[in-house]
């Protein structure tokens, strides 16, 4: 933790508001990231970022440094998306829709990298992606959140440790757990089509 943001934070536990916004703005889009990808749509990730934000500007007297600062930070995202889909499965038994999630797909086409731009070649690619957000949420929570930790949000295996609250074997025996079960998830998907 930088001598700044040890400063931000000292005033942020006295109840600066200010100086809170200050420290948890580098945060704000990767938190917002794991989120989305966890909840599966755009309003749920909203939610619950405002929800973690709020979580952690009342437990910031909390923070002892046991961990970094940031790792403390996405504890706290991934925790609340945890009780987001726990709350949500109780409601509808439904962690995500296919169709809420193309629809957040939508504007995103752009971000696809294919040098031909051809219109068949994107919607190629945008249908695998969508297709493969639909097979990680069939993943259990355990196995998702190192999956989008590690594979897609690109944390090491000692910061998800810190994340998650456990240790780097039992993060690394996830992952391996995981991608077992995703890749036999991805083959019954592709039996299913054919």
């Amino acid at each position: 933790m930088s001598s700044e943001e040890k400063l931000l934070l000292s005033h942020a536990i006295n109840g600066d508001v200010e100086s809170f916004e200050k420290l948890i703005e580098s945060y704000q889009l990767k938190a917002y990231n794991i989120a989305f990808r966890m909840l599966g749509n755009e309003e749920d990730a909203k939610d619950a970022i405002q929800d973690s934000f709020i979580k952690i500007y009342h437990s910031l007297h909390n923070f002892r440094g046991d961990s970094s600062f940031y790792t403390w930070v996405y504890r706290i995202v991934s925790n609340t998306c945890y009780d987001f889909l726990k709350k949500k499965n109780r409601l509808n038994n439904n962690i995500m829709s296919l169709t809420s999630y193309n629809n957040s797909l939508e504007g995103e086409i752009g971000d696809i990298k294919d040098e031909l731009h051809q219109p068949d070649i994107l919607l190629d690619n945008k249908e695998n992606e969508a297709t493969m957000v639909q097979c990680i949420h069939k993943l259990s929570y355990d196995h998702k959140s190192v999956i989008i930790l590690r594979d897609i949000q690109g944390f090491s295996y000692e910061e998800i440790a810190q994340i998650l609250n456990c240790s780097e074997g039992t993060v690394k025996s996830r992952i391996s757990r995981a991608r077992n079960k995703l890749k036999e998830i991805v083959l019954s998907n592709m039996e299913q089509i054919k």
